[in-house]
C-alpha cells in the first residue's frame, strides 16, 4: 500500500490525501449524481424521489468506499437507486445509466489535466511541485476509479453495461453463482493477477488524457 512505501515523501502523502478528499467530496457525488440524472432523463425518477440528484457529499458518502480510495486507489460512494422497469428499453437504458458514472470520472480527469496545464503556465515557486503532484494523483485516482467500475462484476457499473449484451440465460446463471464469482475476482485482485491488465488500461487512458489536455496549451510552449 502506498502509505507504507518508503520512497514517498511527506509532500506526496499530503497531496494524495488532498486529492482523495477532493474526489470523495466532489467527484464521487458527481459520479452518483450522473447515474441518477441520466436515469431520470431516460424515464426513471427513483433517484430524484430519493433525493439523490444532488452534489451534497453527505448524501453520497460511504466510509468504506472512501477508505478504499485512500488505501487502494479505488473505491465507491453510496449507489443511487435505479428502477430499470421505468425505462423504455431496460437493458439499453440501464447500460447508458451505468456508463454515466465512469464517464464522469474520465471527464473529471480531463478537467484535472486542463487545470494542471493552466497552472503550468505560471510560476508558483516551490509550490509548483506540490501543485503538479496533486494533479497527478487526482488524475490517476479518477482514472483508477473509472477502470475499477468498468470491471464486469455486479454491482459495479461494468456489469450493468455488459449485461445489456449478455443473453438473459447467462445472466441468470451468473447470479446463481454470484458469490463464488465475486470471491474469485477479488482473490485475483488480491493476488495481483488482474493488476497487470487493469494497470495497463489505466496507463493507456492516463497517457491519452495527458496528451489530450496538453493540446490546447501546445502553442504556449
Amino acid at each position: 500500500m502506498w502509505l507504507f512505501n518508503s520512497g514517498i515523501t511527506l509532500m506526496d502523502v499530503i497531496m494524495r490525501i488532498l486529492a482523495v478528499l477532493i474526489i470523495v467530496f466532489l467527484v464521487l457525488p458527481l459520479h452518483e449524481c450522473a447515474h441518477g440524472w441520466v436515469a431520470y432523463k431516460l424515464g426513471d425518477p427513483t433517484a430524484k424521489m430519493a433525493g439523490r440528484l444532488t452534489l451534497n457529499p453527505l448524501v453520497h458518502f460511504d466510509p468504506l468506499g472512501a477508505l478504499g480510495i485512500l488505501l487502494f486507489s479505488f473505491g465507491w460512494a453510496r449507489p443511487v437507486p435505479v428502477d430499470a422497469s421505468n425505462f423504455k428499453n431496460p437493458r439499453r437504458d440501464m447500460a447508458i445509466t451505468a456508463a454515466a458514472g465512469p464517464i464522469s470520472n474520465l471527464l473529471a480527469a480531463i478537467l484535472g489535466g486542463l487545470l494542471a496545464n493552466l497552472f503550468g503556465l505560471f510560476s508558483f515557486g516551490a509550490a509548483s511541485v506540490w501543485i503538479s503532484t496533486f494533479f497527478s494523483y487526482y488524475i490517476v485516482l479518477n482514472i483508477g476509479i473509472a477502470v475499477f467500475n468498468l470491471i464486469p462484476l455486479a454491482p459495479l457499473d461494468g456489469f450493468r453495461i455488459a449485461e445489456s449484451f449478455i443473453p438473459e440465460r447467462f445472466i441468470i446463471s451468473y447470479y446463481r453463482h454470484y458469490n463464488i464469482i465475486t470471491l474469485l475476482v477479488f482473490l485475483l485482485l488480491f493476488l495481483g493477477v488482474l493488476t497487470i491488465p487493469l494497470v495497463f488500461l489505466e496507463n493507456i487512458i492516463y497517457s491519452f488524457v495527458i496528451w489530450l489536455t496538453a493540446l490546447p496549451f501546445a502553442f504556449f510552449a
